[in-house]
């Protein structure tokens, strides 16, 4: 059996105080809970196939039209589906950044090619990078902010990047899953863009937003219709469950909770960015709901003897031993973190 390797596995380390996966730090929201409880009075039938309450509520939560986006079961499901839609031979990811591109690729048959990003420069994203999309490619992947390094693109340059990539004839999927958690979202999403390149498709989820990993809840948004219904060939039926969908539609009436989370995980980042360079660490300038640093390469087993549970990016492409995350979580939890850390 293949090793996945990714934050969150609670199961093999019970107890633990989990800051290996970057969900909401207020956790799941009790209207959430209480939604998918409910519905399960109604798991004799099968779930809406056209997830229509779901889709509407989607359409005025992100203010695209439904008809532009596609539900799955994660994001992760999304993602694959998106690949296997068009068939890529060669598709650009950049590294380090999140696996599943990769995963959904080598599944489909393609090439991958890795764009390393430079520690010199933080790991931040470059006019460079331009340099890459060439002709030969079908694909390309973008993480907004990074993972698992929270660095953001600078807007300037993602607008010369979906420009290459229309002249290209380039599929762009660019994944916004942890924009709620950066001060500012709206000054980074190419939400805006969608009419304008019909060859970009935005990733996003719910399960960082509320916390609902287990549900398993993704979507995507774009504007090219030719490319939904390729995918919609690709998924099975009733991928979305009943409580998924009722989880969703509670879910994205929360919106002081979301803004909540966001101020609590601005002043929290500051204060972990703060307290980890002072324990020595190598700190990366994270906008996101997670800080990115270095440190010993044993760090994780011996976080994991004080029953804290970090995140080792050593099986991210571009990283080795010593790359770590943490999530943000509340005050006297990262507390619990730098006591151990020390």
């Amino acid at each position: 059996m293949q090793k996945i390797v990714h934050g969150g596995d609670v199961y093999r380390h019970p107890g633990v105080l989990d800051f290996s996966s970057n969900i909401n730090p207020l956790g799941t929201p009790e209207s959430v809970i209480q939604a998918a409880c409910d519905s399960m009075r109604d798991i004799s039938c099968y779930p809406d196939v056209l997830q229509e309450k779901l889709l509407a509520g989607l359409s005025d939560y992100e203010q695209v039209p439904a008809e532009q986006l596609i539900c799955g079961n994660g994001a992760a499901e999304v993602i694959f589906s998106f690949v296997h839609a068009i068939g890529p031979e060669r598709a650009l990811v950049t590294a380090p950044s999140f696996a599943e591109y990769e995963s959904a690729l080598q599944a489909a048959g393609c090439e991958t090619l890795y764009y390393n990003l430079d520690e010199k420069n933080g790991f931040v994203l470059t006019e460079a990078y331009l340099e890459s999309l060439t002709p030969d490619l079908d694909m390309a992947f973008l993480c907004n902010p990074n993972n698992p390094t929270g660095c953001t693109i600078d807007p300037a340059l993602l607008e010369k990047i979906l420009e290459r990539c229309r002249d290209h004839s380039i599929w762009l999927l660019v994944d916004e899953c942890f924009q709620d958690f950066i001060d500012e979202p709206h000054s980074l999403t190419v939400k805006g863009k969608l009419d304008s390149f019909p060859q970009l498709f935005i990733l996003k989820a719910f399960t960082k937003r509320y916390a609902v990993p287990g549900i398993r809840l993704g979507y995507g948004l774009t504007a090219n219709q030719e490319l939904l219904e390729a995918m919609h060939k690709i998924v099975q039926p009733w991928n979305v469950s009943v409580p998924a969908q009722a989880a969703g539609c509670a879910a994205l009436r929360e919106e002081a909770y979301v803004n909540e989370a966001r101020a609590l995980i601005r002043e929290e980042r500051a204060f972990l960015k703060k307290e980890l360079a002072g324990l020595g660490y190598k700190v990366y300038d994270s906008k996101a709901n997670y800080v990115f640093f270095r440190g010993p390469a044993d760090l994780q087993e011996k976080a994991l003897e004080k029953q804290v549970l970090i995140r080792s990016c050593a099986n991210y492409p571009g990283l080795s031993e010593g790359y770590f995350r943490v999530a943000v979580r509340r005050h006297e939890e990262n507390l619990k973190l730098l006591e151990a850390l020390r």
